[in-house]
């Protein structure tokens, strides 16, 4: 199991406590007694360190590189019912963006989520997570898909930001985000957002307009990434822990802002120690959203979304 630097003091129980049972196997000595104590110290320090998580730590366990991905979120959610659909049916299939059919119990879902690669390899095949504007209108074709047979839209947000290369540029990446935007609210069928890792600025919110939008909780949700901040206000990466902090990018700061609709709660010290338990928060928290928007009547669910965004954000007139 791989650690972040603010882990290390529970690494050093955990090598401790390891040290100790091999101990008790290898010996006649009877160590239950050290083993214990170690074990409380290390529910005890588990517990302080990732009670006053600080908005830096946060970023770093979005980015764990045993946290689950999209496209291990959708097959533990549909288990084994999940039809991926690939194309957008003008350049050509963008890895970077999956999506396709699913079902959660009897209820079908469209899936439409970024993923990530778990070694060298399949991170350059998947672009690391970054869509080309190819991506973005493949989202949008399932969507569409999704609202001519009237099936709800799950869409899974883990991303740096859209690909910004020169070759996505001149394929029109911000008309395919804006197009995503404005198609989006207008969507006949129920949309639920989750940011499941990192969501960074147009790459996130291309297919993040949602009914429901909800964040894991050890997850970030921003325009910029606190790297990229850091790098142009102080023209150094150095400061990107102060740049997390004042951008508000936390699960809790967006809820308290109100620009998402509810924290999805993780096992303490992330999604990757607890998988199981994630897939099923995630799972029951979709499940809720979809009762909640299944009474809606077409018109209205489109009202309300669309109601929703104009009232974000404080200004004067």
């Amino acid at each position: 199991m791989e650690y972040l630097d603010f882990e290390l003091p529970i690494k050093e129980l955990e090598d401790q406590l390891d040290k100790c049972k091999l101990i008790g196997e290898e010996s006649d000595v009877d160590v239950t007694e050290t083993c214990q104590q170690i074990e409380s110290k290390l529910e005890v320090t588990r517990k302080e360190i990732f009670k006053n998580l600080t908005a830096w730590q946060r970023v770093q366990l979005s980015r764990h590189p045993s946290r689950p991905y999209t496209l291990d979120f959708i097959k533990a959610l549909t288990k084994g019912t999940f039809m991926e659909l690939h194309g957008d049916r003008t350049v050509k299939d963008d890895k970077a963006m999956v999506g396709g059919l699913g079902k959660i119990g009897d209820q079908s879902y469209m899936f439409i989520g970024q993923q990530k690669g778990y070694n060298t390899k399949t991170r350059q095949y998947r672009n690391f997570g970054m869509s080309n504007p190819e991506g973005y209108r493949k989202a949008l074709r399932l969507m569409k898909m999704a609202e001519k047979f009237g099936i709800p839209v799950v869409t899974l947000i883990d991303t740096p930001g859209a690909y910004p290369g020169l070759e996505a540029e001149e394929r029109g990446q911000g008309e395919a985000i804006a197009r995503n935007i404005l198609e989006m609210t207008r969507l006949k069928t129920q949309i639920i957002s989750i940011v499941i890792g990192e969501g960074a600025s147009g790459g996130a919110i291309g297919i993040g307009v949602g009914d429901k939008v909800m964040m894991l909780e050890n997850t970030w949700y921003t325009v910029i990434s606190p790297e990229s901040c850091s790098s142009i206000l102080w023209r150094s990466w150095e400061y990107k822990e102060e740049a997390a902090e004042a951008l508000k990018l936390t699960a809790k700061d967006m809820s308290r802002q109100k620009l998402i609709d509810g924290i999805i709660k993780e096992p303490l010290g992330g999604a990757h120690t607890d998988r199981e338990k994630t897939y099923k928060a995630v799972e029951m928290a979709i499940k809720k959203a979809y009762k909640e928007l299944s009474g809606l009547s077409t018109e209205k669910l489109i009202e309300q979304r669309m109601d929703k965004y104009a009232n974000m954000g404080v200004y004067k007139s």
